[in-house]
């Protein structure tokens, strides 16, 4: 079989560190199949995520926009009506675009029932699943509290467990993310001290396990001669919280294997406000204490060890099947986990372990044996993924959707071609429904932030909540430990100046104009005068005779018989 791309494996980590791979450099915790999936391909080193919280740049993901320009701002806010997403344009380039597992996508439930869009048909359920044809929704936390479950609908990973014969009404909480006690008591991971039991669950049978055997089913079942091609969503719930894996990776790792802290009591000094109140909240205290690091690290490194193996087992799959000489794969998360660095855990601020995400791009095409193995430090957004699935599947982007995916297709680099990557990133977070803001209580339009990063500097606005700026120096400062946004020295002041035009410049992009593309434009221009229109004509001579031939010429001529 010649190697090309025909489809696309979309492979998605929930709140996966950058750097808890060991291609990217970590000394304990080892990936090797995804390792061997770089080396096959190309890893990128400096990518950002659209905003530092799932919800927000899954939709910049799944529509190649900036979330000022989707609008889905935080977990829970819709995705209008209308936005344009890659199942859409994969569609329109002769290819499914399928779903299985979390997309944390909220539909515009009154938007479609305005336009009158039955949510039970085809058109109306792709609106509400994020342009996706959906094999297995679930995204994943199906806890139970006084109010009912935090995730509407219904999970098709508790029905498998109950088929399976786990006697219980919600098995994901009380199997897959809770241990035992030696009393025979629940050791629910809603309690960190309990993320180093292992979970209540066989290891075949959990989620990372359930979704992988899914997606090798799909495969099988379109791997046929003339199957269509397909883009298939394989989006893992795990690593993301609740911190409790199955045995044996429950005990793989210990607090010996932590990486260090990447924290210092100077950050506690002349505190950015918003940054203050993220360390005060009740998850930054947590993570700031060795007892829950030495409970939750190893369970989060046995979590990804156990995505890794997984990986193994997709893999192997893919090459037993033919599937990995068609099959453009790329591996990726939504955003990071602070981990108790910077004295914060979760993630939603700008430092690197939020905000950055691993990238590693597997492109079988003949054409791509040039950059194999090949690592890229060159600034890369999460909405260039998207534009890079348009431009496998033939559509051309530049001149025509440039407006609407807002991304850079990295397909030249793949196949060894010169390509204009970008001066600087961006990322955007809302902070309005946050506990920060709680205590803040900006309207939430205020409740923002804006950050610009370049390979020297990175910038957070934060000027409409009336505070001042956040600036790290990346190259003589690459932990970010030191915040120079109140400083008056002026190189800094003059990187501040720099990089609050950048976002200005940013600001005034076109992106809202997504029913007209730039080729439409250009085509437009001109054409009323050939529809009779010739405005600033005082005599019949300005304009050539064609242009108004239809009025002109003798009474008798025009109206007469």
């Amino acid at each position: 079989m010649s190697r090309k791309a025909k489809n696309i494996l979309f492979i998605m980590f929930d709140q996966l560190r950058f750097d808890y791979l060991s291609c990217y450099g970590h000394p304990h915790l080892q990936t090797p199949h995804m390792d061997k999936l770089a080396q096959q391909g190309v890893r990128f080193n400096n990518v950002y995520c659209q905003s530092p919280v799932c919800g927000s740049s899954r939709m910049s993901f799944y529509t190649g926009r900036y979330v000022d320009s989707h609008g889905a701002s935080w977990n829970g806010i819709p995705l209008r009506v209308g936005e344009i997403t890659l199942g859409d344009h994969l569609r329109k380039l002769g290819m499914d675009a399928w779903l299985l597992g979390k997309t944390h996508m909220r539909a515009d439930k009154e938007g479609m029932a305005r336009l009158g869009l039955d949510p039970d048909s085809i058109i109306g359920a792709r609106v509400a699943e994020c342009g996706f044809d959906v094999l297995d929704r679930d995204d994943g936390l199906w806890p139970e509290g006084p109010d009912g479950f935090y995730d509407p609908g219904t999970s098709p990973y508790n029905a498998y467990l109950k088929d399976k014969g786990y006697d219980s009404d919600n098995p994901w909480l009380d199997h897959a993310n809770a241990g035992v006690t030696d009393k025979g008591e629940i050791a629910s991971a809603w309690f960190m001290r309990h993320a180093d039991k292992p979970a209540n669950i066989r290891e075949e049978d959990s989620e990372t396990v359930f979704l992988t055997t899914r997606c090798m089913e799909f495969i099988d079942q379109h791997d046929k001669p003339n199957s269509k091609p397909w883009l298939c969503h394989l989006s893992y719930i795990k690593p993301h919280w609740p911190y409790i894996v199955p045995e044996p990776y429950h005990n793989m790792y210990g607090k010996e294997h932590r990486m260090p802290v990447n924290r210092a009591e100077s950050e506690k000094e002349n505190t950015h406000p918003l940054y203050q109140l993220f360390m005060d909240n009740v998850i930054g205290q947590a993570f700031r204490r060795d007892e829950v690091l030495d409970k939750v690290v190893p369970a989060y490194m046995g979590l990804i060890k156990q995505c890794d193996d997984q990986m193994g087992r997709l893999f192997k799959h893919l090459e037993d099947t033919g599937r990995m000489d068609d099959t453009l794969i790329v591996i990726t998360a939504d955003h990071g986990d602070y981990m108790g660095d910077h004295w914060l855990g979760e993630k939603d601020l700008f430092h690197a372990p939020s905000v950055k995400i691993p990238l590693i791009i597997y492109d079988p095409s003949a054409a791509a044996d040039a950059s194999r193995g090949q690592v890229c430090d060159e600034l890369i957004e999460s909405i260039d993924i998207t534009a890079t699935f348009v431009e496998a599947a033939g559509g051309v982007i530049e001149n025509d959707l440039d407006h609407i995916l807002e991304g850079r297709s990295v397909l030249p680099y793949l196949h060894g071609k010169p390509m204009q990557f970008r001066d600087y990133v961006i990322s955007e977070y809302d902070y309005s429904m946050t506990y920060a803001n709680g205590q803040l209580k900006l309207p939430p339009r205020d409740a923002r932030l804006f950050m610009v990063a370049d390979q020297r500097w990175k910038y957070v606005n934060a000027a409409l909540g009336g505070m001042r700026p956040m600036l790290f120096d990346l190259l003589n400062d690459p932990d970010e430990l030191h915040d120079l946004g109140a400083s008056t020295e002026p190189e800094h002041v003059d990187a501040m100046v720099m990089m609050e035009q950048r976002l200005s410049d940013w600001g005034r992009r076109l992106s809202q104009r997504t029913t007209f593309s730039e080729n439409d434009v250009n085509q437009k221009r001109g054409g009323s005068r050939r529809k009779g229109i010739v405005l600033g004509m005082f005599e019949e001579g300005d304009a050539a005779p064609e242009l108004t031939a239809k009025f002109q010429g003798s009474v008798e001529q025009r109206f007469v018989d």
